[in-house]
């Protein structure tokens, strides 16, 4: 009987290791069929590699375009230089949408290589499952098996001990194969947040795309716009220029007029501390052209500022230049003051509610991406920087104001603003963004 005992516990011994060598086979089958397919990956990744060279290379140009645009921005202003700067812009605005269309090519294939790890792991755990269950299957069998049976029933002392060994290393091949799976099911975890995070990414750049497009018909409306109005005519061009200040003037005026009547209950201890950093910058690269406050340039024009100085800070942005949220929050304005002829304010622009007790203005955009009533996280694209409304080049109005002083306005008796909207404060209200910016 014990010899019996002993035959069948190496038979249940060589049926377990003759699994565990099939599942080992398999799984080398899969691994061969993995390098087979590991061409393919490669070529993805050779792709993937070709697109962010395409990328950089791309970079490069939109970088020379944008010194010829600032180059022409210190020049005197003139119409000639002006629609060379658009015609700058644009082929820059152009280079943008390659380089986002790479960014979506490459994106693409990112996902398909993060599909194909996801697949290799789903069936690693697979084999790594069965491999397990068998196993177990296989102990469990001979489990009736004393060690004592197992000793003494053998014919040796070496033979007992090589059975020993071999249930040994049986157990070890299940803890490797148990270890194997935990690692393969966090890798897939991993796998899987990567291809959800490449996804929306896809989403957004698609959204960019769009936008960018739109940019560039904006771009080229604007200057066949100028072109028409100005008859292609410097002395034309100049009286423009005048009339549009003339008549910015006259409608800050009304508002000044119309600000300092508010008297609007303010809380400061609700606003954060100043130097608290709990706003971030509206764009990727900052560079401030006009400060908050009386500013050499809010000085030296009076008729515009009424003393009040400058209630934001100007940032060089060319038309195009993505403009991100500086902190979350709910959209509680957004309209185009050049939608009223003859009307010039912040064009088109943006303001953010947040939940500090502060709100923030973005003036003078090409582009609007997101609607009243949004609700829009820190660092979101919202919109696009531009040369809208009264403007003396292409930049970004970034304004900052104690909520509860502040309200949007439709003006429905403005003499040349009729139906315009913005925002209007007390006087009050009006705070220096840097006090809130993190520092340069």
């Amino acid at each position: 009987m014990m010899q019996n005992n002993n035959e069948l516990t190496r038979i249940s011994i060589a049926i377990l290791f003759i699994t565990i060598f099939v599942a080992t086979v398999n799984c080398s089958l899969l691994n061969f069929a993995s390098s087979a397919n590991a061409e393919t990956a490669q070529q993805i990744q050779a792709k993937i590699d070709q697109k962010n060279l395409d990328i950089q290379n791309l970079e490069k140009v939109i970088k020379s375009y944008q010194i010829q645009i600032d180059d022409l921005g210190s020049q005197a202003d003139s119409l000639s230089s002006t629609i060379k700067s658009l015609q700058l812009t644009q082929k820059k605005l152009e280079a943008n949408i390659s380089v986002t269309k790479d960014k979506i090519t490459t994106k693409t294939f990112e996902i398909e290589q993060l599909g194909s790890q996801i697949d290799t792991k789903e069936n690693n755990i697979g084999d790594d499952q069965r491999v397990i269950a068998q196993s177990f299957k296989q102990l469990n069998q001979m489990g009736n098996t004393d060690i004592t049976q197992i000793i003494f029933g053998s014919h040796s002392v070496s033979g007992a001990l090589n059975t020993l060994e071999e249930l040994s290393v049986m157990q070890k091949n299940i803890f490797d194969k148990i270890s194997s799976l935990n690692k393969d099911k966090d890798q897939l975890e991993v796998n899987k947040s990567a291809s959800e995070k490449a996804k929306s990414d896809l989403l957004s750049l698609n959204k960019q795309l769009a936008d960018q497009r739109k940019v560039v018909l904006s771009t080229v409306s604007q200057q066949d716009s100028l072109l028409k109005q100005t008859n292609e005519s410097e002395t034309s061009y100049k009286k423009l220029l005048a009339q549009k200040k003339a008549e910015q003037a006259a409608f800050q005026a009304e508002i000044n007029n119309f600000e300092s009547q508010l008297h609007m209950l303010m809380d400061p201890s609700k606003l954060p501390s100043a130097g608290s950093s709990v706003l971030v910058w509206p764009l990727s690269s900052v560079k401030i052209t006009q400060y908050f406050g009386n500013t050499d340039f809010a000085n030296a024009n009076p008729q515009i500022y009424n003393g009040k100085g400058h209630t934001g800070v100007d940032f060089r942005a060319s038309i195009g230049t993505p403009v991100m949220a500086a902190l979350s929050g709910t959209i509680i304005g957004s309209s185009n003051t050049d939608l009223v002829r003859g009307c010039y304010s912040y064009g088109q622009w943006l303001m953010i509610k947040h939940t500090n007790g502060l709100s923030t203005l973005y003036g003078h955009l090409s582009l609007r991406s997101v609607s009243v009533g949004d609700k829009i996280a820190t660092g979101q694209i919202i919109g696009y920087s531009g040369n809208t409304g009264y403007s003396t080049g292409p930049h970004l109005h970034f304004g900052v104001y104690a909520s509860d002083g502040v309200q949007i306005k439709k003006f429905d008796t403005s003499i040349n603003c009729k139906g315009a909207t913005i925002p209007v404060a007390d006087f009050k209200a009006y705070l220096n963004p840097l006090m809130y910016l993190p520092k340069q």
